[in-house]
């Protein structure tokens, strides 16, 4: 199979042959028996890259038709990023052109995909990282709008970065056309960066601080508070209710931070500055409490600095695994009873052995098969591997949910019934080295203390009024 080019990265080099601005493609995942009458239920599936890269191009959605006894469609497509999918002036030039992007693949399956023996009516949205934070994103588009263009949804890994109302990000496009010689007003600049090549633009197209931050953030480009698509923070409208009321799945990692915290993180200080350049909204008074409530786990630390660990639980939690468990909390409140939760626990030799403990979407590997994701997967997940019964096991339950809506219908033989989030026990399903599975309830656990601060300070991360 030949694939379309993914679109041009943040940081990005232009010579870079794997990219084009000319990128939006999509890939369609058929069993070789389907025709137009089929119907079968189709899974969207929306790659993650921090919204500043493609960052799971062309996963191969073969593995998951196959684990669906061919009873499925899956599509994966690319959708801009950086400036050229989230630069917005707030007037000529509108925000979340990504979002739209991904809007516009939704609207074309709800017309086309019966041609390929797909059902309209039965899509389920899939998305890992910034994927799953789409996944959110179209959740609560348009004050909760539901325009029929998906009927469930399985979000792995949510992430929520610091939102910013179009007005606020500003700077960035200030930022880009300064460096690319563009001034003048609005009109002007906007005209002027629409004349510079892609090379142009890549040779610029950079992150820089957030405005108050010392150092760069991890990703700078992010969806905006534009008034259109997007109307309110996210905690703040999963809070009121504006969101579509579809069977979801929302889980993470269990050591989700450890991919971006730096490693060299050798004092408390280094640590408390990486989450202001992430979050350079966080008060002085605030990180009293983090440091409190994120202790340093380490005795000794060999070749990594000792608070790298701290510091990618405080984040790992804040951004990935917290806003998850917020999600399953609002649909419960709100009289959706088929909502799950999970958390991915399988440990594999090698990324424990580099201290990366369970880390941000390594899941996905294993929902779409080891031999599907682009030379990713660990080790242990390939066959004969210590992990490799977690394969099957996880493709079940997904399988089962675009298939059916409920993950338990055709789950593997022994793993365990997966029950439904519920605000009093709040229940996740475990998923553990070996294809293991079992319940765990949060309810009263430290866990659950430590979400309830970052939900507090929801205005000063930028993701609550």
């Amino acid at each position: 199979m030949q694939h379309g080019k993914y679109c041009l990265a943040t940081d990005g080099a232009s010579s870079d042959t794997a990219t084009s601005e000319d990128c939006l493609f999509l890939d369609i995942y058929a069993p070789s028996s389907a025709t137009q009458t089929s119907r079968l239920p189709v899974y969207l599936f929306i790659q993650g890259g921090g919204f500043n890269t493609n960052s799971n191009p062309n996963l191969n959605g073969t593995g998951l038709v196959n684990a669906s006894e061919n009873k499925i469609i899956v599509i994966t497509f690319n959708y801009r990023v950086g400036p050229y999918g989230f630069l917005t002036n707030g007037k000529e030039l509108q925000g979340n052109n990504g979002l739209r992007d991904q809007r516009k693949v939704m609207e074309w399956v709800q017309k086309y995909i019966g041609q390929f023996g797909g059902d309209p009516s039965h899509v389920v949205l899939g998305g890992d990282s910034a994927g799953a934070a789409s996944v959110s994103l179209h959740l609560v588009a348009y004050d909760g709008r539901d325009d029929g263009l998906f009927q469930a949804a399985a979000a792995e890994s949510v992430s929520f970065a610091t939102v910013f109302t179009a007005e606020q990000s500003q700077y960035q496009y200030d930022n880009l056309a300064l460096r690319l010689g563009c001034v003048g007003n609005a009109s002007q600049t906007l005209t002027c960066l629409q004349s510079k090549s892609a090379v142009e633009i890549q040779d610029m197209n950079y992150n820089i601080p957030f405005p108050g931050a010392a150092d760069r953030p991890l990703y700078m480009y992010n969806p905006v508070i534009d008034g259109d698509i997007l109307r309110d923070l996210t905690y703040t409208a999963f809070a009121k209710g504006n969101f579509v009321k579809v069977p979801v799945i929302f889980g993470d990692d269990t050591n989700g931070g450890t991919n971006f915290a730096p490693q060299n993180t050798s004092t408390l200080a280094q640590s408390d500055m990486f989450l202001r350049d992430q979050f350079p909204y966080l008060t002085l008074e605030q990180f009293v409490t983090i440091n409190a409530l994120y202790p340093n786990p380490n005795q000794t630390c060999p070749s990594v600095g000792c608070y790298w660990r701290q510091v990618s639980n405080a984040y790992g939690e804040m951004r990935y695994m917290c806003p998850g468990l917020y999600i399953s909390n609002a649909y419960t409140k709100y009289g959706v009873p088929q909502s799950w939760a999970y958390r991915w626990n399988v440990e594999d030799p090698d990324q424990i052995a580099e201290g990366r403990g369970v880390p941000h979407t390594v899941e996905v590997n294993a929902i779409w098969g080891p031999f599907n994701t682009n030379g990713a997967a660990p080790l242990s997940y390939y066959p004969n591997g210590t992990n490799a019964h977690a394969v099957p096991v996880v493709q079940g339950y997904w399988t089962s949910f675009i298939r059916t809506y409920n993950p338990n219908t055709y789950r593997v033989n022994g793993s365990a019934n997966w029950v439904p989030w519920d605000n009093t026990k709040q229940g996740r399903l475990l998923f553990n080295t070996g294809g293991l599975t079992n319940m765990e309830n949060l309810a009263g656990s430290d866990l659950m203390e430590r979400c309830d601060f970052w939900y507090n300070i929801g205005v000063d991360i930028r993701q609550k009024r």
